[in-house]
């Protein structure tokens, strides 16, 4: 049988091609550096404590934004597809900004809002919650980063929705909330694993924006990245690279983790 789309192993072969050199090649050099060091070196780098409240810093930091971009990511596409108001197209422009900042000036930025006398920032330290320089204001900056990934995946199967279903459950009695809760929301799970896991994983490996909200405390508020890069500059590139394997083992299983939750909900749904 003749195939519908030709040269299946061409296209076959240039996409290996591709993804060795823009993703294996480089996750290579990984393994190549780090295993320079011997097993027991890398242990003990990767297990350091200040190395391990990095990690932590970043994996929660990145989880509690993604959590936070998954509920108002959700509004915010929610606002755009279903209503009209004026600005509707300039808020709609808005979303993607973070997309087009350069990360050191989103950085700079929210740290001169977030700081103690900042424009934002002076309402959190007035009830005792700082913003600057803490695990806080990290949050706050992978918010600012996130929440594109979120909105954009939602909206447009939000979009696509048919509305006739919606009709036809008002029309049998069902409330506003038990027809978002059964009939539209189980469509845009998907979509939400989905924003959340490229939220997730942007926010675990940023850089430019947090390293100056941050304050890079010592056992504080130092992030992983950070902690590589002054690896780097010391020109460690073991050590870095150390790092690095952890960190990339640890995201590559909870985004694993996401995607089979979200092929098991899908099978379940026989899609």
């Amino acid at each position: 049988m003749r195939k519908v789309i030709p040269g299946f192993p061409f296209t076959l072969g240039l996409t290996m091609f591709y993804l060795s050199i823009i993703l294996l090649l480089p996750l290579a050099a990984f393994v190549f550096f780090a295993g320079g060091m011997g097993w027991e070196k890398f242990v003990a780098k990767a297990t350091e404590w200040r190395i391990v409240h990095g990690y932590i810093i970043s994996f929660a930091c990145a989880l509690s934004a993604a959590l936070i971009n998954s509920v108002f990511g959700l509004i915010l596409a929610w606002t755009l597809v279903r209503y009209d108001f004026p600005g509707k197209r300039v808020m709609d422009g808005l979303i993607d900004l973070p997309f087009a900042l350069p990360t050191a000036v989103a950085g700079i930025a929210l740290t001169t809002l977030y700081t103690e006398n900042g424009w934002l920032g002076q309402f959190f330290y007035a009830i005792g919650v700082p913003t600057a320089f803490s695990a806080v204001g990290i949050t706050i900056a992978l918010i600012f980063v996130g929440i594109p990934f979120v909105t954009r995946s939602v909206q447009p199967v939000l979009k696509d929705l048919d509305r006739q279903t919606e009709e036809a459950a008002m029309l049998l009695g069902a409330s506003k909330w038990l027809t978002f809760q059964k009939i539209i929301f189980p469509e845009l799970v998907s979509p939400l694993l989905t924003g959340f896991a490229l939220a997730f994983a942007r926010g675990i490996g940023e850089y430019g924006s947090v390293v100056f909200i941050a304050g890079n405390k010592p056992f504080e508020t130092e992030i992983a990245p950070l902690l590589i890069m002054t690896e780097l500059e010391q020109f460690d590139y073991q050590a870095a690279a150390a790092v690095a394997i952890v960190m990339l083992s640890i995201s590559f299983i909870s985004l694993l983790a996401i995607n089979g939750y979200q092929r098991y909900r899908i099978g379940r749904r026989g899609v």
